[in-house]
C-alpha cells in the first residue's frame, strides 16, 4: 500500500483551547486519539488540508500518515491515522476541526464501507420495476491496509421480487463481514399501479342511489283548525 502523507504541527500550550485564533491564522485545529496513548493536539495549514481532501475525496477510510513536526524535536514523527470526525461550518462548509484515530497497521479494525450498485437491473429495464437501495454501508473487519474503498454489487440480473442480502456480498481477501447477514441491501419491487377510476355512468348511478329518499308526511292539523277545515253544513230552512 502506498503511503499517503499529510503534514501537521503540534499545537503549543499557548495555542491549546484557542481554536478561533488558530482559524484566524489560517490553521485548522486537530486532535489525534490513540488507544492507551496521550491525546495530541495538532494544527494543519488550511490550504494544505483542503488540497488534501479534494485530492483524496474526503479521506474517508483512508490510512493517512501524519508527518508531525515539533519544535521540541528535529525532523518529523510519523503517525498512521484514520479520520474519526470532520467538523464543518453549517453554512460555509469550511473545515473547523478534525479528529484522527491513531492505529496500528498490524492490528485488525472495524470500519464501515459504502455499498454501490453496478449495472442496470433487467427487472427495471424490461418490467418497469424499481430498484430500492436499502443498506448504504456495511461494517467489516480487516487490517488498515486492506480497507476497501467500496463494495460493488452487480444488479444486472435482478428481476422483480429479487433481493440482495449482506450474506450475498463478495468481500475482498482478508475482509470479514461484521454486519447482520440477513439485512437486505437491494430489493427490486414491481411498478406502482394506480386504481382505475370508476366509469362516469357508474359514478352517476351510485350518486343517484345514494340520495336519501324523501318521504312526504301528511300535515297534522292544528287544534282548532280541524273544525274550520270541515265543509259547512247547509242552513235549515
Amino acid at each position: 500500500m502506498e503511503a499517503i502523507y499529510l503534514e501537521a504541527e503540534v499545537r503549543q500550550d499557548s495555542e491549546v483551547g484557542k481554536s478561533h485564533l488558530l482559524r484566524k491564522s489560517n490553521f485548522v485545529p486537530c486532535v489525534v486519539y490513540g488507544e492507551g496513548k496521550k491525546t495530541v493536539p495538532l494544527k494543519i495549514e488550511r490550504g494544505r488540508l483542503i488540497k488534501f481532501m479534494h485530492a483524496h475525496h474526503g479521506g474517508e477510510n483512508m490510512v493517512i500518515t501524519l508527518k508531525v513536526a515539533s519544535s521540541a524535536k528535529k525532523g518529523f514523527e510519523e503517525r498512521a491515522v484514520l479520520i474519526k470526525e470532520l467538523q464543518t461550518h453549517p453554512v460555509s462548509g469550511d473545515i473547523l476541526h478534525v479528529d484522527f484515530n491513531e492505529i496500528s497497521l498490524t492490528k485488525r479494525i472495524e470500519v464501515k464501507v459504502p455499498i454501490h450498485s453496478k449495472g442496470d437491473a433487467v427487472g427495471v429495464k424490461q418490467d418497469g420495476g424499481t430498484l430500492e437501495h436499502i443498506l448504504w454501508e456495511v461494517e467489516v473487519e480487516c487490517l488498515p491496509t486492506q480497507i476497501p474503498e467500496k463494495i460493488e454489487v452487480d444488479v444486472t440480473n435482478m428481476k422483480i421480487g429479487d433481493s440482495v442480502q449482506v450474506k450475498d456480498l463478495i468481500m475482498p481477501e482478508g475482509v470479514m463481514l461484521k454486519h447482520e447477514l440477513d439485512a437486505i441491501v437491494f430489493s427490486l419491487v414491481p411498478p406502482f399501479k394506480e386504481e382505475a377510476a370508476a366509469p362516469e355512468a357508474a359514478v352517476g348511478e351510485a350518486a343517484t342511489s345514494a340520495e336519501p329518499e324523501v318521504i312526504k308526511k301528511e300535515k297534522k292539523p292544528v287544534e282548532g283548525e280541524e273544525e274550520a277545515a270541515k265543509p259547512a253544513k247547509p242552513e235549515a230552512k
